[in-house]
């Protein structure tokens, strides 16, 4: 048991998921009964809310509360997309002492735990003793070290079940339907889509990733062919598809503290693929296109329960970690083990292991310029859990 006593502060970072908060519950109770922790607060707006001091106290909630809060999407603590300057990191660290705060869990993605970093190195040069650790979470998944990250089975399955029904729908009244999905670099999330194939000529597809340079001629060649092969074309595409030179195909032009051009929150690049599809194949064909926005983090009641399983039990590790001595800093990861099945693993890696960089869709599970390769079902399957089913009557075949 670590030597070191005071007090746990808490904060949310970055864009939620449907299970942020299930990690939020899980450093809560094991915090709350940890005898190195002696008070347990979240600061409002994550970083943001330690510089103002907008702190609350979490140690008086009631289970009953903390589990209704655990299975609530979003950020219970509320949020915050702000990148601390070295000099309020110190202002924070400041504040840190004021409050005999001497455990810090900071739950997000790669600029959260670069906060991380940067806060545990001025730690370490004022010779303030603190535990600082990196809770992940992001629908992304694209967080290094870790094998996958808490939201993103949850996003995943709402992204399949969407295509799943948009499949349908698209049989029902054939056309050419654009689903815009998130993920910035990298196309873990938009790959989830495969998941929709049950038959052979199930959509999407088509599907896009940014790990794949995209031209508009090669997209309307994709098009046109999958749509004279099944008479209608579904497809899946990611927000941060960007041409051979990097440049993305299209943004709203804002930019946010991290320096993150922005690409989603509205259906600005959907708009403009279906025009770019009415103008190169014809005017008389029936294409839309949806943007799915919001809805993949913050879809309530709609889940992953491996994920949820999953985001508890890294926000108990933390405390556990934190509290357990050896180990004064870091981020927590999840192993996979495939022995018997299916079966998770928790862990802890250096802050500047997962701080800033990004992590691609393993090449390995690219097929060709517009597709998935199947083999990554086997990756993605436990961590969605039980998916439905769609019918067909049987006259129609396939």
């Amino acid at each position: 048991m670590s030597s070191l006593k005071g007090n746990a502060l808490i904060g949310q970072s970055g864009g939620p998921t449907c299970v942020i908060n299930q990690s939020l519950v899980g450093l809560i109770q094991e915090a709350v009964g940890s005898d190195a922790i002696q008070g347990v607060y979240g600061a409002r707006h994550g970083i943001a809310g330690v510089l103002a001091e907008d702190f609350i106290d979490l140690g008086r909630e009631t289970n009953e509360t903390l589990e209704k809060v655990a299975v609530t999407p979003c950020a219970a603590l509320r949020s915050v997309r702000k990148k601390p300057t070295r000099e309020e990191c110190e202002q924070a660290l400041a504040i840190f002492q004021k409050h005999d705060i001497r455990y810090f869990f900071y739950i997000g993605g790669n600029d959260s735990a670069e906060t991380a970093h940067i806060l545990n190195e001025i730690a370490v040069e004022i010779g303030y003793e603190v535990r600082l650790f990196h809770v992940p979470k992001t629908i992304d998944n694209d967080l290094r070290v870790t094998d996958h990250c808490p939201g993103y089975g949850s996003a995943a399955k709402f992204v399949a079940s969407a295509f799943m029904g948009d499949n349908q729908d698209n049989r029902s009244l054939p056309g050419i339907k654009i689903d815009v999905v998130m993920g910035r670099h990298a196309g873990w999330l938009t790959a989830a889509s495969l998941l929709a194939r049950e038959h052979e000529d199930d959509g999407p597809h088509l599907i896009y990733v940014p790990e794949v340079d995209f031209t508009i001629p090669e997209f309307l060649a994709d098009v046109d062919r999958m749509y004279t092969k099944h008479g209608r074309c579904l497809v899946a595409v990611s927000e941060g598809i960007h041409g051979p030179g990097g440049e993305p195909i299209f943004t709203t032009g804002e930019v946010d503290s991290h320096g993150n051009v922005q690409l989603s929150g509205s259906g600005a690049l959907g708009d403009f693929l279906a025009a770019k599809v009415k103008d190169g194949l014809g005017e008389g064909l029936r294409v839309r296109a949806d943007t799915f926005g919001y809805l993949q983090r913050s879809f309530a009641g709609y889940y992953s329960e491996v994920d949820a399983a999953e985001a508890r039990e890294v926000g108990r590790t933390a405390v556990r970690v934190a509290t357990g001595g050896e180990t004064p800093h870091g981020s927590i990861y999840i192993g996979r083990e495939t022995a018997n099945g299916y079966e998770a693993t928790f862990n802890v890696t250096e802050l500047k292991n997962v701080a800033k960089e990004t992590r691609d869709l393993d090449e390995g599970f690219l097929k060709g310029t517009c597709d998935i390769d199947p083999s990554f079902l086997d990756y993605v399957r436990p961590l969605v859990g039980n998916m439905p089913t769609a019918g067909r009557l049987s006259d129609f075949g396939i």
